[in-house]
């Protein structure tokens, strides 16, 4: 399934005009910030908070300043125009990913997003029995995914990686006021999922939570293959994100799909991409498959010798 044809096409057009393109991601932008203040999360005051905070020594530790970021990362989304490359994307995730998930659940609220990646991790420890001594973590972002898998796997090793320093400035800043004894240190890498410059085999897991759908569909097929080539041989590969079966996606108003597309420009890629054959043809088992809200799915796909 994928986002209805017609109504896709007539929006594409619509927002192929900048002017109304730009009225849809303010609007997009300032329902996500109303929608956190009235589920008590406070996203101007916690962004205040986080601007005052000297941020320089900290990306100077983790940006790779020789690397050159591919054309699909340089396109606004997520209502910025300069999409992940800010300080502004990088200081909202956290509450943005709070007002995003609030209504996965009728009471889940603030909680929306935890419990979201709660249920990821449920079932993937239902599947997978072994504990991993080595896990990447690609698309990381500010850490909100990575530290949920140090919590479910405090004796692993585990590198965050993602491909904009800004996020990964706060993700060391929030492993910072995090740190706690008996687990080992976070390690994070300023590198593209596709291209991540790191060796062969170095990991018994990966997983790639809420990132596909950011990318066009050459980057995923060119991250699979990536994954494939870090894992060690019976490693898996762990995978969540939107479901392009949810009847959530087929429904959705027009209005409301306007202003989500105005914020996903490759959600159209995305949807129409058959992750589970691109995962064999990259030389992956066939995964198993899972849904785990009305909106999103879990893929567990083991690499093959």
């Amino acid at each position: 399934m994928t986002i209805p044809g017609i109504a896709s096409r007539v929006i594409n057009r619509i927002l192929d005009i900048k002017p109304i393109a730009n009225v849809a991601k303010h609007q997009a932008r300032q329902m996500m910030i109303n929608r956190a203040e009235r589920i008590g999360v406070p996203w101007r005051d916690t962004v205040a908070k986080l601007q005052e905070i000297d941020w320089s020594s900290r990306l100077e530790a983790v940006q790779n300043a020789e690397l050159t970021y591919p054309d699909y990362y340089l396109r606004s989304f997520h209502a910025y125009d300069r999409g992940n490359l800010c300080w502004e994307a990088a200081l909202e995730v956290d509450v943005a990913a709070k007002a995003v998930h609030s209504r996965l659940w009728p009471d889940a609220g603030a909680d929306g997003d935890r419990r979201l990646r709660q249920t990821y991790h449920q079932i993937v420890s239902e599947q997978l029995s072994i504990a991993p001594q080595d896990i990447l973590d690609i698309g990381c972002s500010t850490g909100l995914s990575t530290f949920l898998l140090q919590e479910a796997y405090p004796d692993a090793n585990i590198t965050g990686l993602d491909l904009c320093p800004y996020f990964l400035s706060v993700a060391q800043y929030n492993a910072e006021q995090r740190q706690s004894e008996g687990t080992a240190p976070l390690r994070w890498i300023h590198a593209p999922g596709e291209d991540t410059g790191l060796p062969d085999e170095s990991f018994d897991r990966v997983s790639v939570c809420l990132v596909c759908h950011e990318l066009p569909q050459s980057a995923t097929r060119k991250l699979l293959h990536e994954v494939r080539r870090l894992l060690r041989p019976q490693g898996h590969l762990t995978f969540m994100d939107m479901n392009p079966r949810s009847e959530v996606y087929a429904k959705m108003p027009p209005y409301i799909l306007t202003l989500l597309k105005s914020t996903e420009p490759y959600l159209d890629e995305y949807f129409s991409l058959d992750l589970a054959a691109a995962m064999v043809d990259a030389g992956f088992a066939s995964p198993y498959v899972q849904f785990n809200t009305v909106r999103h799915r879990t893929l567990i796909a083991q690499r093959l010798e």
